[in-house]
């Protein structure tokens, strides 16, 4: 079983996914897309499975989205590829690609709607709450 994420682990939100991942008995294909940023396609591809455009994959927070003028409508779809392609930084972060689906795990928790095993034990965030019991449930 394939799982990927596209990862930065200077951000709390995809450490604590990838280690959700890892509680599911799985150890990903980790892509920190700062190093190695996705190519326009793979881009492409991960926005069709995820049924989305690139303006829902924009990060504003922490990056140059407003010195670019991203928030205006006048970006093509393909000209924000662009964007994200030339900043990866404003790559919104972690996308997850399983068997079961392709998503933006934010907040980290969503990336359980798309894992194929079961949770092996208890996980708590890094801020203390509380995602999965010791039945391996989801709280």
């Amino acid at each position: 079983m394939t799982i990927t994420i596209f990862h930065n682990p200077a951000c709390g939100t995809s450490r604590n996914t990838l280690a959700i991942i890892r509680n599911s008995g799985v150890e990903p294909t980790v892509v920190e897309y700062l190093k190695t940023p996705p190519t326009k396609a793979r881009l492409q591809e991960l926005l069709a499975a995820m049924g989305t455009g690139p303006r829902e994959l924009l990060r504003e927070k922490g990056t140059p989205f407003a010195e670019l003028d991203l928030a205006n409508e006048k970006w093509t779809d393909d000209e924000l590829l662009d964007f994200m392609l030339a900043h990866p930084i404003l790559i919104n972060r972690p996308v997850v690609e399983t068997p079961l689906g392709t998503r933006l795990c934010r907040p980290s928790e969503l990336v359980l709607d798309i894992l194929p095993n079961a949770q092996q034990a208890a996980f708590t965030k890094e801020d203390g709450e509380a995602v999965v019991n010791d039945k391996g449930q989801r709280v």
